[in-house]
């Protein structure tokens, strides 16, 4: 797991442990970054089904409702198939740009 800070965004890699083994990291570092706003890129990933990103749900839900953005960076799964809870993005530009739009949104209330 690799851990940057861009201003008031976390960007975290994962490149060899599981799934399962990143979403325990988090959990446990979590306090550490809790008020910045979150990226988790998984594209060096090999092999990721939707399962894998369902592990991102709880944690997902408990940053977003302390008004803080958590944005998954893969593209090997369908977009179509993800809940609406997490947010999935193809790219980092495009998580940088989710993050933008929700940060509009707080200001102006939403």
């Amino acid at each position: 797991m690799i851990l940057d800070q861009n201003g008031n965004t976390s960007i975290i890699t994962q490149e060899k442990a599981t799934i399962i083994e990143l979403v325990k990291k988090l959990q446990a570092l979590y306090p550490k970054f809790k008020s910045n706003n979150i990226i988790v890129v998984l594209t060096s990933l090999k092999e990721l089904n939707l399962q894998d990103i369902i592990e991102f749900l709880e944690i997902s839900n408990t940053h977003r409702a302390s008004k803080q953005s958590f944005v998954v960076v893969s593209d090997k799964i369908n977009l179509e198939d993800i809940p609406e809870e997490i947010i999935l993005v193809p790219t980092i530009q495009e998580a940088y740009d989710i993050i933008e739009m929700e940060e509009i949104e707080r200001d102006l209330g939403f």
